[in-house]
């Protein structure tokens, strides 16, 4: 189960960041990279630093599981590594087509001088960030495979970072890019899960 934890990371690393970004250059001559927000120590720049290394922190699980780490005994059975697997594979299949439905809006990071569509059909009516709810499942379906206490501070830090990156640095930018286009939409739609988290106007 390790080094298949480790494959579907590699997997994941390259659909939802690699070809991804490769696509978005072919179609737009931009690679949608904006890389992280603000300066050393604002606010923005912490929340973007904290989600490169939750996502680093991802990969490190599995592999101190192969020096040896052991699994938290509890969360040790057959079961729930599948269902761990099962995760994983749904949530990097719903990060590469909620990434589709975002077309030519899709950046890693944000850019205060540029404005693009406000996407707001497909995955995009059910919660306002979609590509971050897949990659919360897949992080959780990973962690499961291999939960060790390595996997598991890493899905609470990609939790904390994700939560931190929606608020802190992409709700901020949507509100002044988009106005009341974002709050009205903001206030119907959940943040991460439908029902729950609407802006309050």
């Amino acid at each position: 189960m390790i080094i298949a934890a480790l494959v579907l990371f590699g997997v994941y690393m390259l659909l939802g960041f690699g070809i991804r970004t490769w696509v978005q250059l072919r179609h737009t001559g931009d690679s949608g990279f904006r890389g992280i927000s603000g300066h050393p120590g604002d606010p923005e720049w912490r929340a973007g630093v904290l989600f490169v290394v939750a996502l680093l922190a991802g990969l490190l699980g599995p592999i101190a599981a192969l020096a040896g780490l052991d699994a938290v005994a509890v969360l040790i059975h057959p079961a729930i590594q599948a269902g761990g697997m099962a995760l994983a594979l749904i949530g990097i299949t719903a990060t590469v087509l909620t990434q589709v439905a975002m077309g030519t809006s899709w950046r890693i990071g944000v850019d205060d001088t540029e404005r693009t569509e406000l996407v707001t059909t497909g995955p995009f009516a059910l919660v306002r960030n979609p590509i971050f709810t897949a990659m919360a499942i897949t992080g959780i379906g990973l962690v499961l495979m291999v939960p060790n206490a390595v996997a598991l501070a890493g899905a609470g830090l990609l939790l904390v970072a994700l939560h931190l990156q929606v608020r802190v640095v992409e709700e901020p930018y949507l509100v002044r890019t988009h106005g009341e286009d974002y709050t009205s939409y903001a206030a119907s739609t959940g943040r991460f899960v439908p029902g729950l988290g609407q802006l309050r106007l």
